[in-house]
């Protein structure tokens, strides 16, 4: 389990760090990592860290789902857009694991994105090994 504490309403947060020191706590040297958000106003995708694309990715979240839009679910919580931004990016990533760290491309990081914080979250990650 990763727990992170956020600090803004909505934001994006490089975590694969986060998930290589738990792979080697969990001692997996081949297999499969599944990583999932256990909330539903927060994503989880591979892509760049790129700071700039991070926000563009943020900044095309909010043209789609915009907060205070109108929503229903608005009338019980408020934070309709945030499950909706959640929704369009998923709750989680399947990722090889090789070697003891996530086979990801030269650029590929594992990214949390935040939409209705700021708040403690949990990531749990479940591993399979797999025998060479």
């Amino acid at each position: 389990m990763i727990e992170i504490d956020t600090t803004r309403p909505t934001e994006a947060i490089d975590i694969t760090s986060n998930v290589i020191l738990a792979l080697h706590e969990e001692g997996i040297e081949e297999g499969i990592a599944f990583v999932f958000t256990l909330h539903t106003t927060t994503a989880l995708t591979v892509n760049e860290a790129d700071s700039p694309l991070m926000k563009d990715i943020q900044n095309l979240l909010e043209r789609l789902a915009p907060e205070n839009g109108g929503y229903l679910h608005d009338h019980h919580d408020g934070n309709a857009h945030a499950h909706l931004r959640a929704t369009l990016i998923g709750n989680s990533v399947t990722i090889p694991v090789a070697e003891g760290r996530p086979k990801l491309g030269t650029w590929q990081r594992i990214l949390f994105f935040e939409f209705d914080g700021p708040r403690r979250r949990r990531i749990y990650i479940k591993t399979i090994p797999c025998k060479l």
